[in-house]
């Protein structure tokens, strides 16, 4: 039986993550939190749990690379990366 090439479904690994997903993402391999990020309540603060202003500027960098999106500056506060909901709304709106 033929195939159409192109009805084949792009690979997952390519597909973009989800806002969320890339937050925890970007948690896991540069927040230095004290917690797994996966485990981590969207409104836990994570400053609390270790996040530093030096890890932010890390976690930030990588969610703008992983979904291609650059943080407005008029976001650019502490309280913007407080907790894993408020990142994630500030990573959609810059969508």
């Amino acid at each position: 039986m033929h195939q159409d090439p192109t009805a084949a479904a792009a690979p997952s690994a390519l597909a973009v993550p989800t806002a969320e997903e890339a937050v925890r993402r970007a948690l896991a391999a540069h927040g230095r939190l004290t917690v797994d990020a996966s485990a981590v309540a969207s409104i836990a603060d994570l400053y609390a749990l270790g996040l530093t202003s030096h890890a932010t500027v890390n976690v930030m960098l990588a969610i703008e690379n992983d979904l291609d999106v650059e943080f407005p500056d008029a976001v650019l506060h502490r309280s913007t990366f407080a907790t894993i909901e408020s990142i994630t709304a500030a990573a959609e709106a810059a969508e």
